[in-house]
Formats: C-alpha cells, sequence, structure tokens
C-alpha cells in the first residue's frame, strides 16, 4: 500500500486492512530538498508511520531520491530550457509510483499494489480499465492516465467508489491522525515562497523576452524568463487598450519573444500528440475514432476525432479550446462512456 502520509492513502490502507488483506505501507522519499507543499515532506513520512502502527500493519520508507532526480526534476528543467510546459506530477506517477514501485513489489512477492488515487479499475467485456472516480470534483484518472493494462491488473483502488468527505469520516471514525489534513495541491519540489523561477534558476539559464501583441505587433512589455510563459496563461499579461484580456499566443526562446493575442486568437481545433510519448490502455484509438479528451487535472471534457498528420496523432475538436501548452498531457477518455481511460499523450 504506497502511503503518501495523507489521509486519501491512510483509509485505502483501512479498507483493505478491513477487508482482510495483508497490508504493508510502503512511503516513498522523493524529495529531498526543501518543501512546503504538503507533499514528499519528512513529516508526511512520520504521518504514514503513525497511521501504519494505529492500523496495525507493517511500514516500510523506500528511498527513491536519485530516480525521482533522474526521471522527473532533470526532464522538468530540460523541457523548460526547451519553451516546453511539462508535468511533473504525472511524470513522477508514470516513471516512479507505477514503474519503479510496483518492479519492487513484484521482486519482494507481493499481489498487487494499492493507492488512495480517487479513480477506479473496472472490467468492461474481459477486460480492465481504469475509469473516473466516483467523487468527480475530485476524480484522479487524468493523472494516471499513462497506465497500461497490465498494470492494472496489479493495482487496487480502494477508495475510488467514495467521496472525499466520506473518506474523512472514515478516517476520523478510525482515530487516524490524518482525517483532517489538507491535500497537497502543489508541485512538491517548488516552494510556494520562492517559486519557480528561483528553481529552475539553479539549473537552467533564464532568458528575458519582449512581449508583443500579435495582432498589432506592438511591443507592449517585456519578462524576466521566457521559460516561466505558457502558452494560453492569461496571468501576468496586461489587457489591450481596449480592456481586453490576452493570452500567450506563442514562445519563441531564440528570438527572446512572447507573443500576446485576445482569446479569439489564441483558441485551437487541433492538438498535435507526440508520435512517441504516448500510452494507450489496451490500444490507440483508431484514425476516425470519437474519443473525449480532457487537458488538464480538472479541466472539462471537449469531444473530439482521432486524426494523424506526416508526424504523429493529432486531435481534432468539434469546438476550439484554449490553446494546450506543448509538454503537457492530453488524456483521452471514451466516447460512449466518458468515465473510461483510453490513452494519454504528450502534446508536441
Amino acid at each position: 500500500m504506497a502511503m503518501s502520509g495523507g489521509v486519501d492513502s491512510s483509509v485505502a490502507a483501512l479498507v483493505l486492512r478491513d477487508q482482510g488483506h495483508e497490508v504493508t505501507g510502503a512511503t516513498l522519499r522523493l524529495w529531498g530538498g526543501p518543501s512546503d507543499s504538503g507533499c514528499c515532506s519528512v513529516a508526511d513520512v512520520d504521518d504514514a508511520r503513525r497511521v501504519a502502527q494505529v492500523l496495525g500493519v507493517d511500514h516500510h520508507v523506500f528511498n527513491y531520491a536519485d530516480e525521482f532526480a533522474e526521471r522527473v526534476i532533470e526532464p522538468y528543467a530540460a523541457e523548460h530550457a526547451r519553451g516546453r510546459t511539462p508535468n511533473p506530477c504525472i511524470e513522477c506517477n508514470r516513471h516512479v509510483k507505477f514503474d519503479l514501485l510496483t518492479a519492487r513489489a513484484r521482486r519482494l512477492g507481493f499481489d498487487a499494489v494499492a493507492t488512495g488515487h480517487h479513480a477506479r479499475v473496472v472490467e468492461r467485456a474481459g477486460r480492465r480499465w481504469l475509469a473516473r472516480g466516483v467523487d468527480r470534483a475530485k476524480d484522479q484518472s487524468y493523472v494516471l492516465g499513462y497506465l497500461r493494462a497490465e498494470q492494472l491488473d496489479r493495482l487496487v483502488l480502494p477508495i475510488g467508489e467514495m467521496t472525499k468527505d466520506e473518506v474523512r469520516d472514515r478516517a476520523r471514525d478510525a482515530g487516524l491522525r490524518t482525517w483532517s489534513k489538507p491535500d497537497s495541491q502543489d508541485v512538491c519540489f517548488i516552494r510556494g515562497d520562492h517559486g519557480r523561477a528561483e528553481f529552475l534558476r539553479e539549473r537552467i539559464d533564464l532568458t528575458p523576452a519582449t512581449v508583443v501583441d500579435r495582432a498589432t505587433g506592438e511591443v507592449v512589455g517585456d519578462v524576466p524568463a521566457a521559460e516561466l510563459m505558457t502558452v494560453g496563461q492569461r496571468r501576468g499579461i496586461a489587457p489591450d487598450r481596449e480592456g481586453a484580456r490576452r493570452y500567450v499566443a506563442n514562445v519563441d526562446l531564440v528570438a527572446r519573444r512572447v507573443e500576446v493575442d485576445r482569446l479569439a486568437g489564441v483558441v485551437t481545433a487541433s492538438i498535435a500528440l507526440h508520435p512517441h510519448e504516448r500510452s494507450a490502455v489496451h490500444e490507440w484509438p483508431t484514425t476516425g475514432s470519437a474519443v473525449h479528451v480532457q487537458t488538464s487535472a480538472h479541466g472539462p471534457l471537449a469531444r473530439a476525432r482521432v486524426d494523424r498528420d506526416e508526424v504523429g496523432p493529432v486531435l481534432r475538436l468539434d469546438a476550439a479550446i484554449r490553446p494546450v501548452a506543448a509538454g503537457q498531457t492530453i488524456v483521452l477518455y471514451g466516447d460512449e462512456d466518458p468515465d473510461l481511460v483510453l490513452a494519454a499523450a504528450v502534446v508536441r
């Protein structure tokens, strides 16, 4: 049982124990630097250990700090240096929690790995699929979108059928110290008082850039670091002379130029996906297939059809949406059953 020190994984362990399973808790020590996000801290390890004691289950701490640096931190910095916007939490799930931990559990002889994610493993026509959690407001299927069928065969998600309120009530009734602990919200290695700029400045060169209105060609400002600007971003962008909101339309690191435009000038009806940075639960949807797509952890669903160009897959949207930055993850859900995860891919 992957125990993060939060209330969700605490209750997941409780549910499994009460169902009669032989449960062993495992907490991953990933980030050794400063953190104020309520994730990956010494306090979280202690909370997980205390909960395991109350539940009467064994608890271990596995140190994956080096692997976390190699597979999450270094790619995060490198992607920003290329002008892309990565999603480190998804990469952590993909390469550490559901790769290294699952492999270790198998070597140690465990039958399955469980986590406290708000998602479900369901069976349809003899196949196992990842599906949304019952609590739509807390659903985490998006961040698990890269899971494959063989991983789902050894995965248990005990709280996927519970709402967050039910999880907290169960923890409180069981006397678990994590019952009122707030959810972690931010990237564990980015401190709120310092932010991405300071973290990245220690690892890559940051490029000052001129901000240009794409419609008029007028220089409207400057930014200290183009690498911190994301396509579709509105925060930090001044409105135009008529008071209309402007969004980042393009980031050109070579020219040291950030282009901005009104919303109508940045929306898009297609999303090009990386030909290799993609994964399907079973098979990649065929060209022409209708799907639903989600572009962020709690973003709305959009209807689309799967297409391709000379490079790789492309999603053709039924209606235009705000652009999705290169490096971000798109998760594809079923057309008839939009709760069912089909595949995931990185935007190119």
